[in-house]
Order: structure tokens, then C-alpha cells, then sequence
């Protein structure tokens, strides 16, 4: 954006807008990555990123930008270097819930106490208070995916596609080397194939810089030195060809009321993850016609709600956990001013938004995570994997 000679740039994280600005015609992706890698330091400072802890830590904020910058030009974004010059201690706020379902797929989130890292533990600031001794050496690790898919009215596929990282939060000491082994069946093309058990192939990959690939080739495994805060390791992209099948099918029926202004739309929904899968936090977002007045349900469990939304016009169907290999159903009736001769074309398509924890669609797993360091005593080690829907739409 230019305004009166002035160059605009932002970037937006967990709901704050960084901005910056120019008077000259600077390159915008370096500002860019720049804002991204402020956005990061941040966190690894107060531990998490929101409004409420920007007010609180003001001044360590501006404390970071003082070194960071130099008369607008960029100085340093190392966390390693920072930390020797900064001197401000953060101030936190009460730890987040130990079962806060908000922030699945980034650190810090709890689904099954017995599987992941309790909410407190990984959204703690990286550098501790200097009074504060003894702070556990811990690293997490976070496999994250978000899923796009198209599906046409007749049920066939016309779009996937996985976006995929390998996102790292470490408070180990520096000089850490870190061995991370992926699946010996991973494979990067549709021309490789590796191992003989299940292919798990992505078509693109790229890795961060302190990534060293010596034993990637032969043993899928990488290999670096990661700096204390938050890191991407790596980034992937599958498109087309899963692995497994799709996480949810829908059975769509939508019939008009000969008797009435009713419309009638029934919807069967099945969860197609392992039974000891779950889904969290699903929503069924349904346009219809825009003369629609109320709303009738049947809903086949109790732990389902659903509403019309006038300002919308669209149902919001919400389950708020749905196992793996079960089947809901809701009917819907819609009072409908004056139906048009075509009804049931006003209505749809269908749009999805979930969370499936423990679960990846292109199969990916992390084999080992292993420290090689002169410390003494084992740095507590925790993976998990969690899938996003980016946009999962189903035309009726």
C-alpha cells in the first residue's frame, strides 16, 4: 500500500497486524520476512503472542527493535545474538488451561493428556527470568497440515491438497545437535519410491538453512543445530494423490414440501478416520435461500447444535467431537417465503472447518527424535501431529 510517499507493509499473526513503513522503494519480502521473524521473537520472548502481552511487555518489545534495527536498517534477527543484549525481563501472564482445545496444531495445545505436553509447558518463554534456575531442557516438535479438498455433487474428488511443516520449539542449550528421522518410505516425486512398506511421497519440499541433508539421501534423517525459540525445519506440499482417504464424506438429499414453503434437507456425515481417531471442533457451514424465515432440526446426538444465521442465511452445524469410522445425520427444515420454481439449487455448497489431532493425510511420522550433546541427563522429547482444514468444500 502507498499513501502520501509512504510505503505501507504488514503481516498479520494470531489476530495482531505488524506494520511497517518506508519512504523509499524497498524490496517488500524483505520487510516481510522481516515482520514474520519480529512476530517469532516475540514469542520466544513472552512465550505466546496476543494483545495482552504486547501491552504487558512493552518495553522489552521495544527493547528488541532498538537492537534489531539501526536507523531503519536491519541489524540482527538471531535470537542467539539478542540474547546477550537484552536485559528486560518479560512479564507473563496465568498459564492457559491445561485442556485448551483453541490452539490445536501450535504449541502449547492438549488434547490427550496422556500423548502431549501439558498447554503451560511449551508456551513458556524461551529465555526464563535470571532468578529462575533449573528450567527443564525441552524440545517439541509439531507435524502440522492443512488440507484442501473439492469435492464435486456426484461425490468425485476434484481437488486435494496438503500443505505441510515440520515446526520446532527448543529450549535446549546452544550446541545441541538434534537427529530427526522421518519415514524410510519417504519419498519426494512421483518417480522415487523408497523402502517396501507404504509410500508416504510429497511432490515438493524445501528445508531451513541449519537443516543438514548428509544422511537424507540414504537414511531420511536430518540433522542440526537448532537455536533456542521457535523454527520451521521444514516445508512440504502434496497435491492430488493421498495416501489415505478423505476424513469426512457427505450424503447431501434436499427436497421441496409439495404441502408447504418447506424445504427439506437432510445430511448424513461420516468420519472415515481410524476408530481411535477422533475429530475436534467441526463445523457444517450450509448457505440456503435467502427468503428462508426459521428453522426446524433433527439431530441425531445430543453433543450437536445447529442454527440459522439471518445475516448469513446459512446453517452452522457444530460437533464438537466426532470418533473415527461413526456416522452423524441432521435434518433440517426451512421455512421458506415464496419458493422459487429451483429451490434447491439456492442451497449450498458445503464448506468444512475441523481439527483432527494425532493424524496426518500424506502419512508422514517422525521415527526418532535424538539429542547428541556433552549434557548430562535426557532433555524431555515431545512430537506431535495435528491436521488443519484449510478449505474443505462439498457442492450439493
Amino acid at each position: 500500500m502507498n499513501h502520501e510517499g509512504l510505503h505501507f507493509i504488514h503481516v498479520r499473526q494470531s489476530g495482531l497486524y505488524f506494520v511497517a513503513t518506508a519512504r523509499t522503494n524497498v524490496s517488500p519480502f524483505t520487510i516481510i520476512e522481516f515482520l514474520n521473524r519480529f512476530a517469532s521473537l516475540i514469542k520466544d520472548y513472552c512465550g505466546t503472542l496476543n494483545e495482552k502481552l504486547v501491552r504487558l511487555n512493552f518495553a522489552l518489545i521495544y527493547e528488541l527493535l532498538d537492537e534489531m534495527l539501526d536507523y531503519g536498517y536491519i541489524q540482527t534477527t538471531s535470537t542467539d545474538i539478542l540474547k546477550n543484549f537484552i536485559q528486560t525481563e518479560v512479564v507473563d501472564t496465568k498459564p492457559s488451561s491445561l485442556f485448551d482445545l483453541s490452539n490445536i496444531g501450535l504449541f502449547g495445545a492438549d488434547t490427550q493428556q496422556s500423548k502431549v505436553a501439558p498447554s503451560a509447558a511449551a508456551s513458556r518463554p524461551v529465555f526464563s527470568s535470571r532468578s529462575e534456575q533449573g528450567s527443564k531442557n525441552e524440545v517439541f516438535l509439531d507435524v502440522i497440515e492443512r488440507l484442501t479438498v473439492v469435492i464435486g455433487s456426484n461425490g468425485t474428488v476434484m481437488k486435494v491438497d496438503v500443505q505441510g511443516e515440520i515446526r520446532m520449539k527448543c529450549f535446549l542449550p546452544s550446541g545441541s545437535e538434534l537427529r530427526i528421522g522421518l519415514n524410510e518410505e519417504f519419498s519426494i516425486g512421483k518417480s522415487e519410491l523408497r523402502g517396501y512398506g507404504t509410500a508416504v511421497r510429497v511432490d515438493e519440499c524445501s528445508f531451513h538453512e541449519v537443516v543438514k541433508l548428509d544422511d537424507f539421501d540414504s537414511n531420511r534423517i536430518l540433522k542440526l543445530h537448532p537455536p533456542q525459540g521457535e523454527l520451521t525445519i521444514m516445508h512440504y506440499q502434496l497435491s492430488d494423490d493421498l495416501p489415505s482417504v478423505l476424513p469426512f464424506r457427505l450424503f447431501p438429499t434436499v427436497e421441496k414440501d409439495l404441502n408447504s414453503n418447506r424445504l427439506m434437507v437432510h445430511l448424513k456425515l461420516r468420519c472415515d478416520l481410524p476408530p481411535k481417531s477422533q475429530a475436534l471442533n467441526v463445523r457444517v457451514h450450509l448457505p440456503v435461500p435467502k427468503n428462508t424465515i426459521s428453522l426446524s432440526q433433527e439431530l441425531s446426538s445430543p453433543d450437536q447444535t445447529a442454527e440459522l444465521q439471518q445475516s448469513t442465511k446459512s446453517i452452522q452445524w457444530v460437533i464438537s467431537r466426532f470418533p473415527g469410522g461413526s456416522q452423524l445425520s441432521a435434518l433440517f427444515k426451512l421455512e421458506v417465503h415464496s419458493l422459487s420454481t429451483s429451490p434447491t439449487l439456492e442451497v449450498g455448497p458445503v464448506s468444512m472447518s475441523f481439527e483432527l489431532p494425532m493424524h496426518t493425510c500424506s502419512g508422514l511420522r517422525i521415527r526418532f527424535l535424538r539429542l547428541s550433546s556433552l549434557q548430562t541427563g535426557l532433555p524431555h522429547r515431545w512430537v506431535r501431529y495435528a491436521t488443519h482444514s484449510d478449505s474443505y468444500v462439498i457442492r450439493v
